[in-house]
């Protein structure tokens, strides 16, 4: 990353899938070069080739992760990603009556880099070790919510035509629910099976429980007495399988998922200090870690990481009103992170619990206690994180009683009730 004050051309990057437009300008706004390169090793090379003889290169561009920013990053220029909303504001600055098109949305990101860019911060190559674990988190997240798709679509195939299934079974994201419908794909199927192969498949997916097996068996005895047509069952049936196996196959590669990347939470450094979070435990510690990285420099204030994760409210001011809102502009995988964090905490720190339940007796909803409380522990992660030290209970309650905190206040009563 070159000093702002050594850049000597400003340029703006509009990219595609196919294809990238580039405009840089000299530091009096003059356009020094324009063109379009193919999204190919070709026009990598190509683009290097322009931007090699204008000095030390700024480039803008309206993303901050992916494949262009790694070549963008190894083609040695400084790189500064640009919100989706403030280049459509840059571009209507240059043509406020609606023209777009790609080279001018180019011309808008230099020219804005330009006039602005002192203020902002440019992206540092990141350790290898992050990228990847961040790839995989979210990957693994953006698979998650495929399998929940898939539990809907199958609990709504089985209500047409097999509500005894549903009677039987309460959570459809475990596996031998799935195996249920594989092996009892229909009603009359399930009937015709009888008591002994019933019993076999609840030992051998270990479903049988005392209190629960007298109740199936009972519902399995008269699974064809409430079931859809002939036709329907036929077609629902077929659907019902095929996505019972695409469940069981995205199981299995979540598995692989989580295997990676608890082998890369474990190499990293940082290690003892997200897994010492309370209730973070082995899935969400990765993610914040993967969310925050190893550059310490990249929060400069915990209101910045707290911002960026959608915890802190937006304020708008005008005269006499004041109005609080929730943070749409951030990182809303984080912000989930977060969110699922604070509730977990709640059952590893009575403090958690007050905090929580004091925000509830407000009148505050759910989520925005929760969203508050989250506030409050990002604070403390940016903390620990910037000092590289692993969360202390007993620290942070001589902290709490130094600063005279308002939780230490509440009764140790009403800490512990549940939400």
């Amino acid at each position: 990353m070159e000093p702002w004050n050594e850049i000597t051309c400003y340029a703006g990057l509009d990219w595609a899938s196919d294809h990238h437009d580039l405009v840089a300008v000299d530091q009096q706004g003059k356009m020094v070069r324009q063109f379009r390169i193919a999204h190919t090793g070709d026009g990598w090379k190509e683009l290097a080739a322009q931007l090699r003889g204008l000095g030390k290169v700024a480039v803008a561009v309206e993303t901050n992760r992916g494949f262009t920013i790694e070549r963008l990053l190894a083609s040695g220029v400084t790189v500064y990603p640009v919100n989706p909303k403030s280049a459509e504001r840059y571009r209507e600055r240059k043509a406020p009556g609606g023209v777009k098109n790609d080279q001018l949305d180019a011309w808008s990101l230099a020219d804005a880099l330009r006039l602005d860019g002192h203020g902002w911060k440019p992206l540092a190559a990141e350790d290898p070790l992050i990228t990847e674990l961040r790839l995989l988190t979210r990957d693994e997240v953006a698979l998650i919510e495929q399998r929940t798709a898939l539990v809907n679509q199958l609990i709504a195939a089985l209500r047409d035509y097999y509500p005894a299934a549903l009677e039987a079974f309460d959570d459809w994201t475990l596996s031998g629910a799935w195996a249920f419908v594989e092996r009892f794909p229909t009603p009359q199927s399930l009937v015709k099976a009888g008591k002994r192969s019933w019993e076999k498949f609840l030992h051998t997916h270990r479903l049988y429980r005392p209190e629960t097996c007298e109740r199936r068996l009972e519902i399995f005895a008269r699974a064809d007495q409430f079931t859809g047509s002939a036709a329907l069952t036929a077609a629902h049936s077929l659907l019902a399988t095929t996505l019972a196996a695409m469940l069981g196959t995205l199981e299995a590669q979540l598995k692989l998922y989580r295997q990676r990347i608890e082998e890369l939470f474990a190499q990293h450094p940082d290690h003892d200090l997200f897994g010492s979070l309370p209730g973070a435990a082995a899935k969400l510690a990765p993610r914040l870690l993967a969310e925050l990285g190893s550059d310490r420099t990249r929060f400069e204030t915990p209101q910045s990481l707290q911002c960026y994760a959608g915890t802190a409210p937006v304020t708008i001011q005008s005269g006499q009103m004041i109005k609080r809102m929730i943070r749409h502009a951030c990182h809303h995988g984080l912000r989930a992170t977060v969110h699922l964090w604070a509730n977990t905490s709640r059952l590893k720190c009575a403090w958690a619990q007050a905090y929580y339940q004091a925000h509830r007796d407000k009148g505050k909803s759910h989520a925005c206690a929760l969203r508050c409380l989250g506030q409050r522990w990002l604070k403390i992660l940016w903390k620990m994180w910037q000092t590289k030290t692993p969360y202390d209970a007993e620290l942070h309650a001589k902290n709490q009683q130094k600063h005279g905190s308002w939780v230490l206040k509440l009764e140790p009563v009403n800490a512990a009730k549940p939400a």
